[in-house]
Formats: structure tokens, C-alpha cells, sequence
């Protein structure tokens, strides 16, 4: 059973960065393609950000698009999200999530693992 650790998330400022990071274990990441999604507070979990396998191909929500950049390092088993000009609608749980099967990378359904969540908070 592949788990999912996230961590670097806290309270930033309008305009600035965090950068999430994601342990896994227990599985092959390497084979894993993997997602972060958020849920802010009485909404539903969307899509922010997703990278296949061999992270050659990145996918992201259009409200992130030129602000967040995801990343992986298969050596590390680590996936990231660099999350740059940070805005107060960026507040949210933030999750990893993953799946060995393919398929879409949009729908939460898709994806068998998820770590227990990251808090980001934005202030304006």
C-alpha cells in the first residue's frame, strides 16, 4: 500500500511562494503519475496540478497556469509544487495524490492514494 506524506505548507502573504512537497513509500514510485488537488472550506476537491511517470508531461488547472510548476525526482520518491505569486484564493488543503493506472489526471476518483493533506493559507 503506496502512502503519501505532504509537507510545506503554512501562512504566506499575497505574492509570495511555498513550495509542497510529497513523500511516498511502500510503492513503485517511478511507475506512479501523479496529482495534487485542494479543497477549500464548504467546496469540492478540485485539480490543481498533475505530472506522468517520467515527469515529461505536466498538466494544471487554469487558475494556476504560469503561477505553480509541478516537479518530481523519482531518485527522491518526491513529488513537488512550487507555488509562486500566491494569491488569497490559493487558500486551501492541499493533497497529493496518486494512481498506476492511466487515464485522466483531472477527476479525484481516478486516483487510489492520498497523503493526509498540506494547510496553505494566503493573508491579502
Amino acid at each position: 500500500q503506496v502512502q503519501l506524506v505532504e509537507s510545506g505548507g503554512g501562512l504566506v502573504q499575497a505574492g509570495g511562494s511555498l513550495r509542497l512537497s510529497c513523500a511516498a513509500s511502500g510503492g513503485t514510485f517511478s511507475s506512479m503519475r501523479l496529482g495534487w488537488f485542494r479543497q477549500a472550506p464548504g467546496k469540492e476537491r478540485e485539480f490543481v496540478a498533475a505530472i506522468n511517470r517520467s515527469g515529461g508531461s505536466t498538466y494544471y488547472a487554469d487558475s494556476v497556469k504560469g503561477r505553480f510548476t509541478i516537479s518530481r525526482d523519482n531518485a527522491k520518491n518526491t513529488v513537488y509544487l512550487q507555488m509562486n505569486n500566491l494569491k488569497p484564493e490559493d487558500t486551501a488543503a492541499y493533497y497529493c495524490a496518486g494512481k498506476y493506472v492511466s487515464g485522466s489526471y483531472y477527476y479525484p476518483s481516478t486516483y487510489a492514494s492520498w497523503g493526509q493533506g498540506t494547510q496553505v493559507t494566503v493573508s491579502s
